[in-house]
């Protein structure tokens, strides 16, 4: 049977701002997004059986229609009628509910993985368009690298890769809900948007010192109240070695930039002996290699 293995990377956002709450419901952004290297790994399988089968080395993940990775299978199946099932491997490592994307990048990959596998020949600006339907940061993760992104996070324009830049990840054990975060999220009461228009002058400067700089995240205004630990972490980060830290997404995951892998290192070791984090890994920026392709 034919089968396709595939990474489904994890983002950051280096600059988050929202700029308003739009009339149908959504709230508009302005972010730029960054895709790291931690990564979920997707085996899939054509199958003769019209079924769509999911198993993941996670027990509490859904393996049915609330899964992501079946309403991206499901979406294409029924979008390009194509006959047979899948059946799909998820070893899962991006940490769950944490800002980081990962269940939107295993969707981007199915929907890139079964493109390839049944050969339906669609692009990726035509994958990107269906992606949106099952969430607004799909296709950004079936596009990846560096961007910014608008709208409600669909309107993407692609920026020069950042730097190489080492990046360690915390994840507090509390999950955090984007759609409670965003409905608390009170206009009024932000004092401080981002500079986005700084972080991308700094993208292109390739300066690591002024991304580092330039980091801000609007959210962080409303999920830090709700769990204090997120600025506990982003405060150890700075004070053992970080250039900056910030929350990634609606939280409750923290990123720190480093200026080496010594530093990084250092700083992994002090966060698990304190024990605020769950998860904590050292990782580091993923550029895009090849004009509309996946790597």
């Amino acid at each position: 049977m034919k089968s396709i293995r595939l990474k489904a990377r994890a983002k950051i956002n280096l600059g988050l701002d929202v700029l308003g709450k739009r009339a149908d419901g959504y709230h508009e952004v302005r972010m730029v997004m960054q895709t790291i290297g931690i990564y979920d790994r997707l085996i899939i399988t054509a199958i003769p059986e019209e079924e769509i089968r999911i198993t993941s080395n996670l027990s509490f993940l859904p393996v049915n229609e609330n899964n992501l990775i079946y309403k991206a299978a499901r979406l294409l199946k029924d979008t390009c009628h194509y006959k047979g099932g899948v059946s799909i491997e998820l070893n899962k490592f991006i940490p769950v509910a944490a800002g980081m994307a990962g269940g939107s990048s295993d969707a981007a990959a199915t929907l890139w993985g079964l493109n390839q596998l049944f050969g339906l020949g669609l692009s990726v600006k035509r994958l990107m368009e269906l992606g949106v339907s099952i969430g607004a940061d799909v296709p950004y993760c079936i596009m990846r690298g560096t961007a910014l992104a608008e709208g409600i996070g669909e309107e993407l324009t692609r920026l020069p890769s950042v730097p190489h830049m080492w990046i360690v990840v915390a994840k507090p054990p509390v999950n955090v809900s984007t759609k409670l975060v965003y409905e608390r999220l009170d206009m009024n009461e932000v004092q401080e948007h981002p500079d986005i228009d700084g972080m991308i002058a700094a993208i292109q400067s390739r300066n690591v010192e002024a991304i580092a700089a330039k980091m801000g995240n609007v959210l962080e205004g409303v999920t830090i109240p709700l769990y204090p630990v997120i600025d506990v972490i982003k405060q150890d980060m700075l004070s053992h070695g970080a250039m900056n830290a910030m929350m990634s997404g609606s939280g409750p995951t923290v990123f720190g930039i480093f200026p080496d892998e010594q530093t990084a290192l250092d700083c992994q070791a002090y966060l698990r002996q304190k024990g605020d984090a769950k998860t904590i890994y050292i990782t580091e920026t993923f550029e895009v290699r090849t004009k509309g392709g996946r790597v």
